[in-house]
């Protein structure tokens, strides 16, 4: 019969119970000699279950654990000095551990007895509730930020809710173990202090009974019951040492949602390599020693088949649930709507070959994760919308060196790092050049080199920007993600920053949505100003705009055109320079007669019907004059009438589509501008 099937609650209160009973019930010393020998068998049993326990959760029962076994250690020490001051025999193990522990020297066996409670105060304990004690506050003041990197996995995509959850469960049960742990190692000390007390007390108590109640003289009296305390103390202080070991061993590597007695239990016996070791030295000192060899065989035997059930038992359930797993595997397969799942698209993606992999592993030191996130954060502070979950793959179809990025499952943009390497960027005026492999950069494709560690403080000395992989990579993304974001906007985005905004003015809501402009319509407006790198942070201001106008029209161009000039402050602040004049590009009146005349309304929108011959031609203008721009250094912006912009700007999309271009009606009136140039053909 297994212990599965006694019941494991009802071994722990029998446990328990024993324990108190011995308190006030005097025993045998052939039951004693096999209590004793439980106690130092469970003692090797704690000690070589945490050394194979994976982590610290696998015991996460220790406290009480711990508990217990000083009760009924206690609870043995009181019974073993009944027998020495009422019969002077304890029993086998006492006078065995007395005189054949100290080689029937007395001298020998009190040197070994304080040497053990020198070890087990100075040594173990002080250790074991120092590290208790640090590792309590360390993890609590942990905590927080293992929350953030949960937030963060989670965020990215790394992890998905379950998975979540059951960190936040293990965080929270961590927490909790090395709390009690703090001051569970109290037990194990209080227990130590009160060993060397009876034990003082059976030296003191045994000469006096055995010179007054048993007729001996001093002498004899004294080497009897010296012998005899000093077996109580070490058979006492052997299985402290080994429970105080056990606890400096794990607080150093809790609580479950199962039955106590039945996590106690599986805890304890649930390791068959601890079991044959268990019962391998009960066999080897039974037969080795002058102790109890039917009581130490025994529970050798016992525990060696206790480990072998126990073996089979776990083989057993590793082959039910590889069954199971491919029984539910197959059912998966064989249900036909799970294909759907197939179907899914991530918005984003972020794929990298293996040797990109270490800048993504937080336990290798990576921060990409981190990165990512902050990637979000900023890219909602700077244009208003949540990015979606960034999803973060190894594909090794790429080259080990390789990223792509991808938007809703389709390749956008790539690169290629060196990933011991850093890249430098000349900004222009760093005359001398330095020695590394040619590259260009990802997100601007602008030339640099790559350089290597010991190179990269002389290349920030002569002037040049020395970027990391990881940033190479984040700039990159961050890039793909401004210029897709309109694209990546959908109507529950627009539903989500509508509700939020609905709970501060719901007036304004209840009139737009749906009465004056659906969902679409509004999406429409915000993916029109996200295109052109418009932020919608002020959400109010643009829905208070759509609400204004939206009652005289339903066309989204002009609506965003609407919205642009009540955003005005925002767009001078992102494209113009403050207490300094801005040189721009005007276009020509003429030009904007003639774009105005080309535009067809539908009921699809309105679109231009130019010649592709002129249309050449003025881009072969705006091109030439926007050149004179940036050789000094300066945004690429042209400035039209308003009535004509938003048509401008859709002739301009296709060549160059980093192109600004704002209305007169767009800029706040302390801007100075000054025109360099006018787009003319």
């Amino acid at each position: 019969m297994t212990l599965r099937r006694i019941g494991p609650n009802v071994a722990v209160a029998l446990y328990i119970l024993a324990a108190f009973a011995m308190f006030i019930i005097s025993i045998p010393n052939w039951l004693l000699d096999v209590l004793l020998a439980f106690n130092m068998a469970v003692a090797f049993l704690v000690l070589f279950t945490v050394m194979f326990s994976k982590e610290v959760l696998d015991m996460s029962f220790f406290p009480t654990l711990l508990l217990f076994t000083t009760i009924f250690r206690i609870a043995l020490n009181v019974s073993s000095t009944k027998l020495i001051l009422t019969t002077g025999d304890p029993g086998n193990v006492v006078k065995t551990f007395g005189s054949y522990v100290g080689g029937n020297n007395l001298v020998v066996g009190i040197i070994i007895f304080i040497i053990l409670i020198i070890i087990q105060f100075a040594v173990i304990n002080k250790g074991s509730e120092r590290v208790a004690e640090v590792t309590a506050r360390f993890t609590l003041d942990a905590m927080p930020g293992k929350q953030m990197a949960i937030d963060a996995d989670l965020n990215t995509g790394a992890i998905t809710d379950e998975e979540a959850k059951h960190r936040r469960e293990k965080i929270q049960q961590e927490s909790s173990f090395f709390g009690s742990m703090d001051g569970a190692v109290k037990y194990v000390k209080g227990d130590a202090i009160a060993g060397l007390i009876i034990t003082f007390i059976n030296l003191i108590g045994g000469i006096v009974m055995g010179v007054v109640f048993r007729g001996l003289d001093a002498t004899t009296a004294m080497n009897t019951y010296t012998v005899l305390t000093i077996g109580d103390g070490l058979v006492s202080q052997i299985p402290s040492l080994l429970i105080s070991l056990s606890t400096g061993i794990l607080v150093t590597k809790g609580s479950k949602d199962a039955d106590f007695g039945v996590v106690l239990i599986s805890q304890l016996f649930g390791i068959p390599r601890a079991l044959y070791m268990v019962g391998g030295a009960m066999i080897v000192l039974g037969i080795a020693t002058p102790l109890n060899t039917l009581v130490f065989v025994a529970f050798g035997v016992t525990f060696i088949l206790v480990g072998r059930n126990m073996e089979s038992t776990i083989e057993t359930a590793k082959i039910e649930n590889e069954v199971d797993q491919e029984e539910v595997a197959a059912e998966e397969i064989r249900q036909p709507e799970n294909v759907n799942s197939l179907l899914q698209v991530d918005p984003i993606e972020l794929e990298f070959g293996y040797g990109i992999i270490p800048l993504a592993d937080v336990n290798q030191g990576g921060d990409l994760l981190d990165r990512v996130v902050m990637i979000r954060r900023q890219v909602a502070l700077e244009l208003g919308t949540v990015v979606p979950i960034i999803r973060l793959r190894d594909n090794i179809q790429l080259n080990p060196n390789q990223y792509i990025i991808k938007i809703k499952g389709i390749q956008v943009s790539e690169g290629e790092i060196l990933f011991d390497h850093y890249m430098a960027m000349n900004p222009g005026y760093v005359e001398e050049e330095i020695a590394g492999i040619p590259t260009f950069e990802p997100s601007f494709h602008l030339p640099a080199i790559w350089i290597t560690e010991s190179q990269r403080e002389r290349a920030e000395s002569l002037g040049y920007t020395v970027v990391d992989p990881p940033s190479i990579i984040a700039t990159h993304l961050t890039e793909v993600i401004r210029e897709h974001i309109a694209e990546l906007l959908t109507r529950q985005d627009v539903q989500n920053l509508i509700n939020n905004l609905k709970d501060s003015n719901p007036a304004l809501i209840d009139e737009l949505v749906p009465k004056l402009l659906g969902l679409g319509d509004i999406q429409k407006v915000l993916q029109n100003l996200l295109n052109e790198g418009i932020s919608i942070r002020d959400l109010l201001t643009i829905l208070e705009t759509l609400a204004d106008y939206a009652t005289t029209t339903r066309d989204t161009d002009i609506l965003t055109e609407y919205v642009r000039q009540a955003l005005k402050r925002a767009i001078s602040t992102k494209f113009f320079m403050p207490n300094d004049t801005t040189s721009v590009v005007t276009l020509d009146p003429q030009i904007e007669q003639e774009i105005m005349a080309s535009v067809k309304q539908t009921e699809q929108g309105a679109y231009l019907t130019l010649d592709p011959a002129r249309t050449k031609e003025i881009m072969d203008s705006v091109m030439r004059e926007t050149e004179k721009l940036e050789q000094m250094g300066r945004n690429p912006i042209v400035v039209t009438s308003p009535i004509v912009r938003a048509y401008f700007k859709r002739m301009t999309e296709e060549y160059k589509k980093d192109l600004i271009v704002v209305s007169y009606n767009e800029i706040e009136s302390n801007v100075e501008l000054q025109s360099v140039g006018m787009i003319t053909a």
